[in-house]
């Protein structure tokens, strides 16, 4: 299945990001896991951060007093993608244990998630989240995981 082009940065914001998420974030990797949301050329960066950076940027941003797994900034939808995603390695972290999920279908899921919402998909009602969360479904089992609703 041929991909738009993807333009990314990757960003670890700490310098104690935990070696086994930097293990499982090498570029080439997490630029697969965007390519396959992608419906249209993007130009995203990823950041991984720490709980500090995440509950600021949820707080100042969405008004929302608490660290979440991941945070779409999208700036344009087409013809191009331009978004900032921005995800929590600790509430990630905490959120695949909890879930008894790999650490490794946790960051490909969200980073689907992310790229989905920075090209207008929403979950907001109804409809639209079981749009979103098929589209999610499809793209991990393409991806090789399994379905991040069923699992």
């Amino acid at each position: 299945m041929a991909r738009p082009a993807l333009s990314l940065s990757l960003q670890f914001a700490r310098d104690d990001t935990p070696r086994a998420h930097r293990l499982l974030l090498p570029r080439h990797r997490v630029s697969r896991w965007v390519r396959a949301a992608l419906e249209v050329p993007g130009e995203i960066t990823v950041r991984i951060v720490g709980t500090a950076e995440a509950l600021a940027l949820n707080r100042d941003f969405r008004g929302q007093d608490h660290a979440t797994n991941v945070l779409t900034f999208d700036y344009s939808a087409a013809p191009t993608v331009h978004a900032d995603l921005v995800l929590c390695a600790d509430v990630i972290e905490a959120e695949a244990r909890a879930q008894s999920r790999t650490l490794e279908a946790h960051y490909a899921h969200l980073l689907i998630h992310g790229t989905l919402h920075a090209q207008g998909h929403d979950h907001q009602r109804d409809a639209d989240a079981q749009r979103m969360e098929a589209r999610e479904s499809e793209l991990m089992r393409w991806l090789g995981f399994a379905d991040p609703y069923w699992a």
